[in-house]
């Protein structure tokens, strides 16, 4: 009497690639899984620390209140925010604040890709070169402020000097005002801007670009197809991490022009009715929005670059 047994039917590529792809996504789901866990404990400490502030920021929006007259305060409801909103003055600072923070990102992206790109490709004294690089972010901002509040002085500033520009007030002038805190703004946070890119750089296979020399790609080209594509992680973070800090500019403007000449930001106006007029309730709801503002970029800067960071290191396809 025999027997007949029947083969298995062999695995086909269908098969094994979807196989591939659940257990790649088992892996990423355990390094995310560990992620939190690693990161869990100061994600808590934060949030504890932070949320009370955030909640009780909320709850005196709601009312109109004034540190002079602590027993006056009138709920107000949504009234704080309607009152800034249709004030005109609001949407100018939006407006100070949007300018500042588009021409230093752009500004600071540009600068900060070159000094990755030098770092990244130095033969001799790489160390050195590096170190020098990212002096200016290691200053203060109130001390960084300061210094370029001298350097652009009318009267013992060395930038008129420099240029030949004579007595010229540059803080005398809604654009010109705003050309210093960019300047020092640009200046301060170009080295955070190129240590992030070049983090990126450094993930980039040499063989990619060893390949793309090989077919006869110049330097843009290599630049344009084979760089930059493969830094678009790194320049999401580094773009979202600068976007996010220059939208709350506070300290340069403060120390440089006191929001005199049409310089007020978001921020100094949050400042401006909390602590110079003690209207509590107005400069929570600026604070409110301000931060609504901060989370609302925050999301469309990952829906605009739509990437998935575990797709970057390879782990899902």
């Amino acid at each position: 009497m025999s027997t007949t047994t029947s083969a298995a039917p062999p695995r086909t590529s269908s098969e094994t690639r979807s196989q591939r792809r659940v257990r790649l996504t088992d892996r990423a789901r355990h390094e995310r899984n560990l992620g939190w866990l690693l990161a869990g404990p100061a994600f808590i400490a934060m949030v504890a620390v932070t949320g009370y502030p955030i909640l009780n920021a909320i709850w005196l929006s709601m009312f109109d209140y004034r540190l002079t007259d602590p027993e006056g305060r009138n709920f107000v409801g949504l009234g704080n925010y309607f009152t800034i909103l249709t004030d005109g003055l609001f949407w100018q600072q939006f407006g100070v604040t949007s300018l500042i923070t588009v021409v230093t990102v752009a500004a600071e992206l540009v600068l900060g890709f070159g000094l990755a790109m030098v770092m990244h490709r130095a033969l001799y004294l790489r160390t050195a070169l590096r170190t020098a690089i990212l002096v200016p972010y290691g200053i203060i901002t109130v001390v960084s402020a300061y210094a370029w509040a001298y350097a652009f002085s009318n009267t013992y500033g060395f930038v008129n000097g420099l240029f030949g520009l004579g007595e010229f007030d540059w803080f005398g002038g809604t654009w010109s005002a705003l050309v210093t805190v960019c300047v020092a703004e640009i200046w301060k946070t170009t080295p955070f801007m190129s240590l992030l890119l070049l983090a990126g750089l450094a993930q980039i296979p040499d063989d990619y670009l060893e390949a793309a020399k090989v077919d006869g790609a110049t330097a843009w080209q290599r630049v344009k197809r084979v760089i930059l594509p493969n830094m678009k992680a790194a320049i999401m973070v580094a773009l979202l991490f600068r976007t996010l800090d220059a939208f709350r500019i506070f300290d340069s403007v403060f120390i440089m022009t006191a929001g005199a000449q049409g310089t007020e930001t978001l921020s100094f106006l949050a400042y401006r009715q909390t602590i110079s007029r003690v209207m509590v309730g107005l400069g929570s709801a600026v604070s409110v929005i301000l931060a609504i503002l901060v989370v609302l970029i925050a999301v469309m800067f990952v829906k605009v670059f739509k990437t998935d960071l575990s797709q970057q290191r390879g782990e899902r396809k």
